[in-house]
């Protein structure tokens, strides 16, 4: 199969819009949902942990499922839109996650994020499996999977930028309130809503311009089956378990800046600056890195960004003492880490993919599954394992206006959870990244 196709530049342009809508659903979520609970919604830090995991557990299921799926709408239809589509409903569970009716507070709000949480894990699967599966449907090559994820990247980037500033900001900034966050979900929900109908728009172009042969594939396993089946393949295995880690760790990061930027550094308007140094530099970033994976292997880069980010995170754990300006430095360096860990393994998933021998129309959207799977499970046990630290440090919940005194443990965990885990979690996922060995070979 011919795999020198250039793909123009409009198209993936168009393709990475889609990446603006889904951006937000894994950024905002993941920044504020927990502080929402636990210092809004007064939900104690364990039960609103488990809001946030137990919905995902379903996904390691759901997600091959949807993949599954995809496949057999692709034979079908001889494309993958029809699933993309229907996942344009997810704007509206977004919104719901912060419509939370007035009358409710602890554990009977926690029972609504969940109900709203479950759904949009369900919209979002059925958007964003189709929507990455699109790199393996395509015939081209190596190194123009890694440009066209790098359109991807910047404009994720630029997605991920503009709700974590935004989002705080419309939700009240340094006083959130309950109101402010149900505004913020519906404005943000209808951003949400046009970015994803392009990207429907650019996986349409993509697939005009670099077409592969539609199989009558996507009739084979499902659910668990589908799972393991992709799992038998060893450097894909090695490859999900690295991405795994890395999930868990930007996704608990992420989940404690609000966190840390009150209770550590006196200021919830820092909230807003540290996402923006975590974020804005993966825009200058993703392109050198791009360059980086051309010249020395797209594993190579991925190993360098892992152990930058250890670095910038033993930095955090030192907390206020360091001073603002160095911490804000290493959440730099965090975020340039962070368009690597983005970047690189999108665009190794459909290298797995075509070297397994699937022709880019048989089993991409289940490898996808799987992958997306482990993204969603990454976004669910990062913020449960910094619950853990609030709940191991016995940090006290509370209701938005209320101010609590909390005690010295909390404060320790608050900055340990933010700096030495991660540290920890990203040493795991670069031990694993280790043993695959498949881009030597292709590159």
């Amino acid at each position: 199969m011919d795999e020198t196709a250039r793909l123009p530049r409009g198209g993936m342009l168009a393709f990475a819009g889609g990446s603006l809508g889904m951006g937000t659903w894994v950024t905002v979520p993941g920044l504020l949902l927990l502080y929402f609970l636990t210092d809004v919604l007064a939900v104690a830090p364990l039960v609103a942990g488990l809001v946030l995991l137990l919905p995902k557990i379903a996904d390691v299921l759901l997600h091959p499922w949807v993949g599954h799926l995809s496949d057999t709408d692709l034979a079908r239809r001889g494309h993958r839109r029809l699933l993309m589509t229907i996942g344009c409903g997810l704007p509206l569970a977004f919104a719901a996650l912060f419509l939370v009716p007035g009358g409710l507070t602890g554990d009977s709000a926690a029972g609504w994020v969940a109900i709203a949480f479950i759904a949009g894990n369900l919209l979002f699967a059925a958007y964003q499996v189709p929507y990455l599966s699109t790199p393996a449907d395509l015939s081209i090559g190596y190194h123009e999977r890694t440009r066209l994820m790098g359109f991807r990247m910047v404009v994720l980037t630029v997605g991920i930028l503009l709700s974590g500033v935004l989002a705080p900001m419309i939700a009240g900034k340094e006083n959130p309130s309950r109101g402010g966050y149900a505004l913020m979900g519906l404005i943000l929900g209808a951003a949400m809503l046009a970015a994803m109908v392009v990207g429907i728009g650019g996986v349409r172009r993509l697939t005009a311009a670099a077409p592969s042969a539609v199989t009558g594939a996507g009739h084979g396993t499902a659910g668990l089956r589908a799972l393991l089946s992709a799992l038998r393949d060893p450097q894909y295995r090695w490859l999900v378990g690295s991405y795994l880690a890395m999930s868990t760790t930007t996704h608990l990061v992420l989940a404690a800046v609000p966190y840390f930027a009150e209770y550590e550094l006196g200021r919830p308007g820092l909230t807003t600056v540290l996402v923006a140094a975590f974020v804005a530099p993966a825009l200058i970033a993703t392109p050198v890195w791009v360059v980086v994976a051309r010249r020395i292997g797209k594993q190579p880069g991925l190993l360098i960004a892992q152990a930058a980010f250890v670095l910038g995170s033993l930095v955090l754990a030192l907390g206020s003492a360091a001073g603002l300006p160095v911490l804000i430095g290493a959440v730099a360096v965090l975020g340039i880490a962070f368009a690597a860990m983005q970047l690189l393994p999108f665009s190794m998933v459909p290298d797995v993919i075509r070297a397994s021998g699937a022709d880019g129309t048989t089993r991409a959207g289940t490898y996808t599954g799987v992958w997306t799977a482990a993204e969603a499970t990454g976004g669910a046990l990062g913020p449960y394992v910094y619950s853990a630290c609030l709940a191991v440090g016995g940090f006290v919940a509370s209701t938005a206006g209320t101010s609590v005194v909390q005690p010295e443990p909390a404060h320790t965990w608050i900055r340990l959870g933010f700096g030495i885990v991660p540290a920890v979690l990203m040493i795991v996922a670069m031990l694993l990244q280790r043993k695959y060995t498949l881009d030597r070979t292709l590159r």
